[in-house]
């Protein structure tokens, strides 16, 4: 961002105004960190994708329900939406399995063979890990998912989930004591750095 860029609170408030310029914006700022946020909460990158769009989406359907920007950055209350994106996709989907009792395969993507791959390898490392964090308390999840996953700082944080920061603190580390426990031997194969995803 230059010194000329807006930033996010001018953005903000110029996007809740209804500018699309203004959204525009903040969707090539803040997409990919949504998008691996996505990811490290589903295991999948075709679902992170759909999850993708559907917070901004969202976002912008609300824009005029938008509360005003705390903090500089706009990516914490993105990342609150696509949390809650994912989580009611997830329960529409364990109801839907439960209707029709079978999980249909998902169809493979078109891509190069290495890259396939590579894609494979990550979904399976991050299934792993969210096999453990699931056995985690949902308070803990969330502040883990925030900070240790997609990097916000505690001060954001504490924001979207409206408690104090120590509160946030407080819930990463005995999150991390948790896992760290859950996962035993297995942090050799699925360490918690699978926690930090490459940007595709």
């Amino acid at each position: 961002m230059t010194t000329e860029d807006p930033d996010d609170r001018a953005l903000w408030s110029q996007a809740a105004g209804g500018s699309p310029y203004a959204f525009g914006v903040l969707f090539d700022r803040h997409a990919r960190a949504v998008y691996n946020h996505c990811f490290r909460l589903t295991a999948s990158w075709a679902a992170a994708e759909d999850h993708l769009q559907a917070t901004f989406l969202m976002a912008w359907r609300k824009r005029d329900k938008m509360p005003v920007l705390e903090r500089e950055s706009a990516l914490p209350w993105l990342l609150a939406v696509a949390t809650n994106v994912v989580r009611n996709e997830q329960r529409s989907l364990g109801r839907r399995l439960r209707l029709f009792g079978r999980v249909a395969e998902e169809r493979p993507m078109p891509d190069h063979a290495d890259h396939v791959a590579e894609r494979v390898d990550d979904q399976r490392r991050m299934s792993a890990v969210l096999k453990a964090v699931a056995r985690l308390p949902r308070n803990e999840r969330e502040a883990l998912t925030l900070c240790v996953w997609s990097g916000v700082s505690y001060a954001d944080a504490a924001v979207v989930l409206g408690i104090a920061e120590g509160s946030v603190r407080a819930r990463v580390s005995k999150a991390k004591f948790r896992l760290q426990q859950i996962l035993g031997d297995q942090r050799q194969v699925v360490p918690l750095a699978a926690l930090t995803v490459e940007d595709r």
